[in-house]
């Protein structure tokens, strides 16, 4: 599990050390910085797969993220053209890698020799370089009549796709599956995978089947959705004829459910397209499967998501000790840097403080409702 990233010279974040945890949870404005302690994660992993981040450089352009040349990505203001990243390992490895600064390259050089053998062989130990690692973005899967079909990635990479897309595949293919029970929603009958999924997707979005149908002879699949009614449950609906928030939260779901001990998570806006109560739900879920031992770093605008993790902290679903809360704001100096503020969790869900703009909107416009 990663326990510490340091990062120097990326965009805005100039000189700062990142502690996570099971849970990280990353809020703030936009434009603030968050989505860059990600997109490091996301450069660092796309290099290894090109081969280049210990042998070349590092690979601004490639398929988890796209950020453009050298100049895009160096920080406003700093004296120095080089960018470093530092890794910590709750096993007490360390990755330490610098680069070269090439303003008008999307391959920014390696600063010092190749990596020896053993740094190497420990990096296919990490979930962050391996199979173990899951990155859902946020511009996820819509709905759409079929999806895409692919052995590789559903059953060799055991992958759900950037966006999503393969995930009723990996639902074809693996819907009974047995999950961690401590993951099972209690009315559920069944631990299987595509029971349970059913079930937390039916307390967020209201009484649902889901069915996946692989169609051999186009290489897709079919997607479709019951309704559960008083007498039994409605006729196979396709997505386009189903409210877009299915379809987008099912990946996300489908992710939780099916991660085990020892991957990593990483999650961007998993409560988009999602009501209120079904975001606090989709906070209790992400707070159990942390709890079982994965790594997940969720990036997020909803204080129902916050809630449903503090409420999971005084109901004992997961330990106060094992959730970092990072919330960016800008430096009010040198305005292009990120600042980082890390609130804390008591054991009954409480902050120990309450940063000026950290998810308080709701509480901003009900003071302004009362004052009226």
């Amino acid at each position: 599990m990663i326990s510490n990233i340091y990062i120097r010279n990326f965009k805005s974040l100039n000189d700062i050390d990142f502690v996570l945890n099971n849970l990280t949870l990353i809020a703030g404005k936009n434009n603030v910085g968050k989505s860059s302690l990600i997109q490091v994660l996301l450069l660092l992993r796309q290099s290894y797969e090109k081969g280049t981040l210990l042998e070349s450089g590092l690979l601004l352009q490639g398929d988890y993220i796209k950020i453009g040349k050298g100049k895009d990505a160096l920080s406003n203001d700093t004296n120095e053209e080089c960018f470093q990243f530092m890794i910590d390992w709750d096993d007490d490895f360390c990755l330490d890698l610098k680069y070269e600064y090439a303003a008008k390259s999307d391959l920014q050089p390696l600063l010092k020799e190749k990596c020896d053998e053993y740094t190497v062989t420990s990096l296919l130990e990490k979930a962050l370089f391996n199979n173990k690692l899951t990155y859902l973005s946020a511009d996820r899967i819509i709905p759409q009549v079929t999806y895409p079909f692919s052995d590789y990635h559903v059953n060799t990479l055991k992958s759900l796709g950037i966006k999503g897309e393969y995930t009723p595949h990996y639902l074809a293919e693996n819907e009974n599956w047995v999950i961690n029970n401590k993951l099972c929603h209690s009315p559920s009958s069944s631990n299987t995978l595509l029971k349970q999924v059913n079930a937390w997707m039916s307390e967020m979005t209201g009484g649902i089947k889901i069915g996946t149908n692989i169609i051999e002879e186009i290489n897709n699949v079919s997607l479709t959705y019951e309704f559960i009614a008083e007498n039994g449950s409605t006729d196979k609906f396709t997505p386009i004829n189903v409210g877009f928030g299915l379809t987008y939260v099912l990946p996300v779901v489908t992710a939780l459910l099916s991660a085990k001990a020892g991957d990593l998570l990483i999650i961007e806006n998993p409560e988009a397209h999602l009501h209120p109560a079904g975001q606090s739900t989709m906070g209790k879920l992400i707070s159990l499967v942390a709890e079982s031992g994965v790594q997940v770093l969720v990036e997020t605008h909803s204080d129902h998501l916050l809630n449903g993790v503090r409420v999971a902290v005084a109901h004992d679903d997961i330990s106060k000790d094992n959730i970092s809360l990072l919330y960016f704001s800008k430096d009010d100096e040198l305005k292009q840097h990120a600042t980082i503020t890390t609130p804390y969790l008591d054991e009954k869900g409480r902050l120990d403080e309450w940063p000026q703009g950290f998810i308080d909107e709701w509480d901003i416009q009900l003071d302004k409702l009362l004052d009226a």
